[in-house]
């Protein structure tokens, strides 16, 4: 084996192993958000459940469904139509949703979208804007929710002290590109995202001042099917309005949270999918438009870092698989191989996704590459396309 080959292996199992570790300290901090009995009306905080919907008429009846049967005995329910041309406001009124101001389960009728603004931070601004609770649960319309899952929630809140707590839902797929690219997901998010430093630098926010606030940001991993505010805290960050034109308005939630570590604020995030379930897409189109839109933007500003990424993405747990055909390579190439798969199979367990997705790791793999590479493509040009507006991402 030349130089060259024994330098690539020993670089790819370096980063597999760091991948590994960072996995088995994350899942020590990454706690599941548990079923908890309902509190007493007297003490239970006012929670608004907050839904921004854009032409869900196919997928919020489930949604608004159990967020109506929750067991929590203080929570109003508002879903804000935003321009919807489906008949999305006829499914909530025929569940019972209201257009009556100051009922506690109604539709808010949309604004039109200011200049400047992504449709969901417009839409999430004007939810907060009325809800009257001392915590915003901002959800999607793609989420099912047990009846325990707002209780649960204030309960975690009140024991990890959070000022945004974001729970991961369990992901639902059923056809054959969510199965391979959706799946990916808990990857990114419990083997790559570095949990255990961010629960580190919260617990002694002494260290999170000495660090550079560019550094700190970095760390605003939060998931917004399930993004649970303190309402004071979602004020003090400046809301949706501080992160209007992104277009990953969750992971900006985020590290707006994480920048401020220093003076004491808490993002904590939780497994939920013991309690909420989300079918992101339900078909490639949307798959491939979804992620062509998160993809690039997620990185801000930080050019080399989503080369970095992809670059160390390609060389480790895409090539190995390519490697196994060549005699003189396949011997450490089995090995990470091995680890991929392993790092894959924990995962599938822990969060209960598609075990085809597991293990046809490659293809989803590839295909998440191209995903990627189109949402660089058009980002950098047109910029990109959704719910039928069109984006810039800068």
């Amino acid at each position: 084996m030349n130089a060259t080959f024994q330098i690539y292996h020993w670089t790819v199992i370096a980063i597999l192993g760091l991948t590994l570790l960072t996995l088995a300290v994350n899942l020590c901090f990454f706690r599941s958000l548990r079923p908890v009995q309902s509190a007493d009306r007297k003490k239970a905080p006012l929670v608004s459940v907050l839904i921004p919907a854009r032409n869900e008429a196919l997928r919020i009846s489930p949604c608004v469904a159990s967020l109506l049967a929750q067991d929590y005995p203080n929570y109003e329910l508002l879903v804000l139509d935003d321009h919807s041309e489906d008949g999305t406001s006829e499914v909530l009124r025929k569940l019972g949703m209201s257009e009556t101001v100051e009922a506690p389960r109604r539709i808010v009728r949309g604004a039109a979208l200011p200049e400047g603004w992504t449709g969901k931070s417009w839409a999430c601004a004007q939810l907060a804007n009325v809800a009257r609770g001392e915590f915003l649960f901002f959800t999607d319309a793609d989420t099912v929710h047990a009846p325990q899952t707002i209780s649960a929630a204030v309960a975690h809140n009140a024991e990890t002290r959070a000022d945004l707590l974001s729970a991961w839902p369990r992901l639902v797929t059923r056809t054959w590109s969510e199965k391979l690219v959706i799946t990916f997901l808990p990857v990114m998010g419990l083997a790559i995202f570095p949990h255990w430093l961010l629960a580190f630098l919260q617990g002694h926010p002494a260290c999170a001042r000495a660090i550079p606030t560019r550094m700190l940001r970095s760390l605003g991993a939060a998931n917004g099917q399930f993004l649970f505010f303190r309402k004071a805290s979602y004020e003090a960050i400046g809301g949706h309005a501080a992160v209007r034109s992104h277009l990953v308005e969750d992971v900006a939630l985020g590290r707006e949270v994480t920048q401020r570590m220093g003076d004491g604020m808490r993002l904590i995030n939780c497994d939920g999918s013991r309690l909420v379930d989300c079918r992101m897409y339900s078909r490639f189109s949307e798959v491939w438009e979804g992620f062509t839109k998160n993809a690039r933007p997620a990185f801000e500003n930080a050019h080399w870092a989503w080369w970095l990424m992809g670059v160390s993405q390609f060389a480790a747990w895409l090539l190995p698989f390519a490697l196994l055909l060549v005699p003189s390579q396949r011997e450490l190439a089995v090995f990470e191989v091995g680890v991929i798969y392993l790092v894959r199979v924990i995962l599938t367990l822990r969060m209960r996704t598609s075990w085809l997705g597991c293990w046809l790791h490659p293809l989803g793999h590839a295909l998440a590459m191209a995903i990627a590479l189109n949402s660089w493509r058009l980002s950098s040009r047109r910029g990109v396309l959704w719910k039928g507006r069109l984006y810039r991402a800068d």
